[in-house]
């Protein structure tokens, strides 16, 4: 009977491994860099980034590591997400970055989606920010483009380089699971005052090139501690791919000399979930307000941005900005 009861409860546990190696499998499609060419930053100029841009579009899910951290899923025959982001976002460096308030949190969630935030209200009257960091290296479009040339696989945009963060209440982005406009909600979670720190120099080429970056390194430091740390060169998408992704995204709206794009961050942001756990959620139906209550469960414990922290992010050679956060 003994021997019994242990050959159970050993298929039980081997049934439960198996299950675990099952929800932690890997993604189906390998995840590689693009096939850029790196611009040597002696090859071109320093000017000003003194102009404000009539679009900010953010690129997300660029950079395999945030993939994996994120437990996003990847095909490389889709186009990356694509959001757009408030122009009042824009901070420079030495700003002092608010973290939005509950009531803030709540009145844009309702804005964007009637009745949302009422029902965020009776659920998480204290609803929490998770505000996170994002270094990412950012290009701005020296010449209009029309809806034809970018298209052209072939096509060579006139881009000038800069750096930036991308700041994010990540307890909105977490209300996009499952919408059909999943990544508008990233763009809301964005576009708060100061979400959009950016260097105040543009580095632009003496030549322009096709599929062709500054390869620098990327750095987020949070008082200090360094907390992302990778090259652009491994980037999985060229900027060329990146506009189009852009004009399928926004047909009607066109691409015009002084937009900016963020192209991604790379691994190391705060928010990170497991991929088994994330599968297992989606198993078991649990709905974004299911996810949002974990992750709010954890904003003691995590490392997500508090009053007094300093973030600095910086690409090397191109410039560095640094913010402090406060509370509202």
């Amino acid at each position: 009977m003994k021997t019994s009861i242990l050959y159970i409860v050993l298929a039980l546990i081997a049934a439960a491994f198996c299950f675990f190696l099952y929800l932690n499998r890997g993604l189906p499609n390998e995840i590689v860099p693009a096939a850029l060419s790196c611009l040597s930053l002696e090859e071109g100029r320093f000017e000003p980034l003194d102009s404000l841009p009539s679009k900010i579009y953010g690129i997300g899910l660029s950079y395999a590591g945030h993939i994996n951290e994120t437990a996003s899923e990847f095909d490389p025959a889709a186009d990356p997400p694509v959001f757009q982001k408030a122009v009042n976002s824009i901070a420079y460096t030495e700003a002092n970055v608010t973290i939005p308030s509950s009531t803030a949190l709540l009145q844009v969630a309702d804005q964007f989606e009637a009745g949302l935030g009422k029902q965020l209200e009776k659920t998480h009257p204290n609803l929490p920010a998770l505000m996170d960091y994002e270094v990412e290296l950012g290009f701005v479009l020296l010449e209009d483009i029309t809806p034809e040339e970018v298209l052209q696989d072939n096509y060579i945009p006139r881009l000038g380089f800069f750096v930036a963060n991308d700041l994010s209440a990540r307890s909105l982005a977490i209300l996009g699971e499952g919408q059909t406009k999943r990544y508008d909600y990233w763009g809301i979670s964005k576009s708060f005052p100061g979400f959009t720190p950016v260097g105040q120099q543009v580095w632009i080429p003496n030549e322009f090139q096709a599929n062709a970056i500054p390869c620098v390194q990327l750095q987020t430091l949070v008082n200090g501690e360094v907390r992302q740390d990778q090259r652009t060169s491994d980037l999985i998408y060229t900027p060329l791919q990146m506009l189009q992704a852009i004009q399928r995204r926004y047909p009607d709206t066109p691409l015009r000399k002084g937009d900016w794009v963020l192209t991604g961050t790379p691994g190391g942001v705060i928010l990170s979930t497991p991929r088994w756990l994330v599968r297992l959620a989606n198993m078991i139906g649990a709905d974004r307000f299911k996810k949002l209550e974990s992750k709010a469960s954890e904003e003691r414990s995590a490392d997500f941005l508090k009053p007094g922290d300093t973030v600095v992010t910086q690409a090397e050679g191109i410039g560095k900005v640094s913010i402090n956060i406060v509370e509202n």
